[in-house]
C-alpha cells in the first residue's frame, strides 16, 4: 500500500555553515556507500541539489546525482524504476499511482517545503506592480485573443506581450494553469516553454515587454535582473514571502513541495540516510534555497514516517 502524508538567495553560505557538523543523522558516515539516484521538478531542484553537495561531503563514498527532467518527466522514471527519488511541485496523479502500481512501486510521498509562485516581469516594465487572477487567466488561457499589453488593461502599452513558462512536463505548469487557468494543462501554446527555470529567468531579464512565472527560490536568485509583481486574488495586492505564505494571504499561488521516495529504496542504508539527512538539514537549507520551511514538528512527522516506511521493509 502507498503511504501518503497528510501535510502538502543562494544556498552555499549555508552549505559552509554546515559543513562542520558532521556526517549524515541516522546512519554512519564511514560505512555508507553507494548511489541515490533523484529527479523531477526543476522548482525542488535547488532544495535536492544543495543537500546532495552538503550529504556527500559528510559521505565521500555515496554519489548523489539529481536530475532536472520536470515533475512529469520524474514520475515516469520513478515508475519505471529507474530512479530511487523523484523531486514534485505537485501531487502525484491518480495515473502515475496506476503506472507505480502496475510496476510493483510502492512509495511515500513527503512535503519538504512551501513555495510561493512568482509573477514575473523585466526591471525596465515601469507600469506592472500588481496584477489580478482575472488578469493572468485573460493572459494565459487558450481561449482569449490577448496580445499587447493594452488588451489585459487600459493604459498598458500597445506592446506585444511575450510570456515564458515551464514545460507541460513541469509540475509548476500544471499547478498554475489549474489554479489560474482553470483546467491543468489548459494554456495559450504561444510562449517560450523551458523545463529549466535558469532559461525562463534569462529570457524575461533580457525582454523588455516579457511577463513569465517560476518558483520563488529563482526569482530570489535573480532578483538583481528580475522584478516580482504582486498578485491580487481578491483580497488585494500581496507579494510572495514567507510570511505572506506561511499565513496563507499569497493565494492562490502558495503550494507545498515533495519528493517521493521507494520503499525499496528506503531498505538500502545510504538512501535512507539521504532522506533523514534532508529532513534534518530542511530547516536551514529550504530557507537558504529561496523557499519557506515546514515547522520542526512538521520535519519530525516525516522522519517518523520514514523510519515506519523503512522498519516495514518493501
Amino acid at each position: 500500500m502507498n503511504e501518503r502524508s497528510s501535510s502538502g538567495s543562494s544556498w552555499l553560505a549555508a552549505l559552509v555553515l554546515l559543513m562542520g557538523c558532521g556526517g549524515a543523522e541516522g546512519g554512519d558516515s564511514a560505512m555508507l556507500s553507494g548511489s541515490v539516484q533523484i529527479d523531477g521538478s526543476s522548482t525542488v531542484f535547488p532544495i535536492a541539489e544543495a543537500v546532495a553537495e552538503e550529504f556527500q561531503a559528510a559521505n565521500r563514498s555515496v554519489r548523489v546525482t539529481v536530475g532536472v527532467s520536470g515533475s512529469g518527466g520524474g514520475f515516469e522514471r520513478f515508475c519505471n524504476g529507474e530512479i530511487d527519488i523523484t523531486n514534485a511541485s505537485r501531487p502525484i496523479r491518480d495515473s502515475e499511482i496506476e503506472e507505480c502500481a502496475a510496476a510493483g512501486i510502492q512509495f511515500t510521498e513527503v512535503p519538504v517545503a512551501w513555495d510561493g509562485l512568482s509573477i514575473i516581469v523585466n526591471p525596465q516594465n515601469d507600469f506592472l506592480t500588481c496584477v489580478t487572477t482575472d488578469e493572468l487567466r485573460r493572459i494565459w488561457a487558450p481561449d482569449m485573443r490577448v496580445s499587447t499589453w493594452r488588451d489585459v488593461r487600459a493604459g498598458w502599452p500597445d506592446e506585444e506581450i511575450r510570456l515564458y513558462g515551464p514545460g507541460t512536463d513541469s509540475g509548476t505548469f500544471d499547478y498554475f494553469t489549474e489554479t489560474i487557468v482553470g483546467e491543468s494543462g489548459a494554456s495559450r501554446p504561444d510562449f517560450q516553454a523551458s523545463e529549466d527555470d535558469n532559461i525562463l529567468v534569462q529570457g524575461v531579464a533580457g525582454d523588455r515587454f516579457a511577463l513569465g512565472y517560476f518558483g520563488y527560490a529563482y526569482y530570489a536568485e535573480n532578483a538583481g535582473r528580475l522584478k516580482l509583481v504582486e498578485v491580487d486574488g481578491g483580497t488585494g495586492c500581496v507579494a510572495p514571502s514567507d510570511e505572506t505564505i506561511e499565513n496563507g494571504t499569497y493565494a492562490p499561488l502558495a503550494r507545498p513541495l515533495f519528493f517521493y521516495v521507494k520503499h525499496a529504496a528506503l531498505q538500502r542504508p545510504e538512501v535512507r540516510a539521504y532522506v533523514e539527512f534532508m529532513l534534518r538539514e530542511a530547516p536551514t537549507l529550504v530557507p537558504a534555497t529561496g523557499y519557506h520551511a515546514l515547522s520542526a514538528a512538521e520535519y519530525e512527522e516525516d522522519l517518523a514516517l520514514i523510519a515506519r516506511v523503512a522498519g516495514g521493509g518493501a
